[in-house]
């Protein structure tokens, strides 16, 4: 369960600030002509190249090159898991919960050997399942950014999302970097978007967040924070990883990003000093700044367990 229980007693706002515009200078001090905001949603698409299965799933590989791969499941079985496990040994496993379609599946780990497992149920009660279907990938992705800009199963965005457009209306209000944009979603989100305490209590099997469900209602858990900002983002070509680990002893959601200016933002940034200094939408928004820091630390605190 994504509950971050020390968010139910702790409030405030890590310190707000948007883009900065004065002398048009960026946040990240450069000036110019402001970035262009025209929102960028990468196609998914299970062209048929590569294919693999039988008669309960299809294995569509054919864009494995650009850190992707979908599955349509066929089947019947009340509780089905996919499981992809990447070179490392790290094994992702995901609820099948579409029927009859096809689903947008990462390759966060890189190149190197894949292997795809579908697991279907045996035993309800007793939590047994059996292998229907497996096959080994050899991945080479040409893009190392590629799977942190395409939608997929918990970053789920097309180019007609409403979160596609707001990203785009923020990212036009005197941005002249990718640091800026970053700033301008992250404290709307954070500013915007309240800790939905009861949801966090009941989340129910095969939860996947819906983006723009949290950008309508204004509040979520700490996996619909880091889905929100991660789609945001992604549109607006600047990649971003949706990572679920422990903060603390705590199970939890946050992100990290890549801006030109610094590189991969992992877990912290650090910014001359000021703004805000954590990629975690959710403790940002229900923490101040000193908690924040007091926390965070030197970022010991948050153990990456996968990546999105």
């Amino acid at each position: 369960m994504f509950l971050f229980f020390f968010l139910l007693f702790l409030t405030g706002v890590l310190i707000p600030g948007g883009c900065a515009s004065e002398g048009k200078k960026s946040q990240s001090g450069k000036k110019g002509d402001p970035r262009d905001p025209s929102a960028q949603v990468l196609q998914t698409e299970a062209s048929g190249e590569v294919t693999y299965g039988n008669d309960l799933v299809v294995l569509d590989a054919s864009h494995t090159a650009d850190g992707y791969v979908m599955i349509c499941y066929n089947g019947s079985n009340e509780k089905v898991k996919l499981q992809v496990t990447s070179p490392d040994g790290t094994e992702y496993t995901y609820p099948v919960t579409v029927v009859g379609d096809y689903a947008v599946y990462p390759l966060p780990g890189g190149n190197g050997s894949y292997k795809v497992t579908l697991l279907e149920s045996v035993s309800v009660e007793d939590n047994l399942y059996a292998v229907s279907f497996t096959q080994d990938l050899d991945v080479q992705i040409t893009d190392e950014f590629a799977p942190f800009l395409h939608p997929n199963y918990y970053v789920n965005f097309t180019a007609d999302s409403k979160c596609v457009k707001k990203g785009e209306s923020l990212a036009g209000k005197d941005c002249y970097s990718d640091l800026d944009v970053v700033t301008q979603i992250y404290n709307f989100v954070i500013k915007n978007i309240s800790y939905d305490k009861k949801k966090a209590e009941n989340v129910p099997y095969g939860y996947t967040p819906n983006p723009d469900e949290t950008l309508d209602t204004g509040k979520g858990i700490c996996f619909d924070y880091a889905a929100l900002m991660s789609a945001m983002l992604r549109s607006q070509r600047i990649p971003t990883k949706l990572e679920v680990g422990y903060s603390g002893d705590v199970y939890h959601a946050w992100i990290s990003c890549y801006v030109d200016e610094i590189g991969w933002v992992d877990n912290i940034i650090e910014f001359d000093g000021k703004n805000w200094s954590i990629m975690d939408p959710t403790l940002a928004a229900n923490n101040s700044a000193s908690d924040v820091k007091k926390y965070v630390g030197n970022g010991k605190n948050y153990v990456t367990k996968y990546t999105y």
